[in-house]
């Protein structure tokens, strides 16, 4: 990786991102919780998701990733209150193809990984970024199982 492919990869942005995570820590009573690892780099992302009448409606997050995890688990925990499970779904899928298959950006309201496109090149990044948003529709998944019982 060259200077200017390391500088493209971490902008200011990306840095920002990362120093100022929403939503961390852990709910009290939280309805689902999932915790994601990724086994080439070891970061880890551990997701607490409240749920009412089919949306998020409480969100919490113990962050423990490189920077670019950092920052898309900061855009995460910025937008998901609020939001369906079709809606977090549907950014799980856009994100994944968008890093992997060149497919766009995510929609509104997580429209803001846009800034994670750089790491689009670099493979062994792909899984730190994605654990917030896979841990997320886990969490909604199993909190709605667990709204039936």
């Amino acid at each position: 990786m060259s200077d200017s492919d390391l500088i493209n990869l971490y902008s200011g942005r990306i840095l920002e991102l990362a120093a100022d995570i929403p939503r961390t820590g852990r709910l009290n009573a939280p309805q689902a919780t999932v915790k994601k690892r990724s086994p080439l780099c070891g970061s880890t992302v551990t997701v607490d998701l409240c749920t009412e009448d089919g949306r998020v409606t409480d969100y919490a997050q113990d962050v423990k990733a490189c920077a670019l995890g950092q920052a898309s688990s900061a855009i995460v925990g910025a937008n998901i209150v609020g939001c369906t499970r079709a809606q977090v779904e549907t950014a799980r899928d856009q994100l994944r193809a968008m890093l992997k298959s060149g497919g766009p950006v995510p929609d509104a309201p997580f429209d803001g990984l846009e800034v994670l496109l750089p790491a689009r090149d670099f493979r062994n990044r792909h899984a730190s970024i994605l654990l917030a948003i896979e841990a997320a529709s886990e969490a909604f998944a199993e909190a709605e199982k667990s709204a039936c019982a």
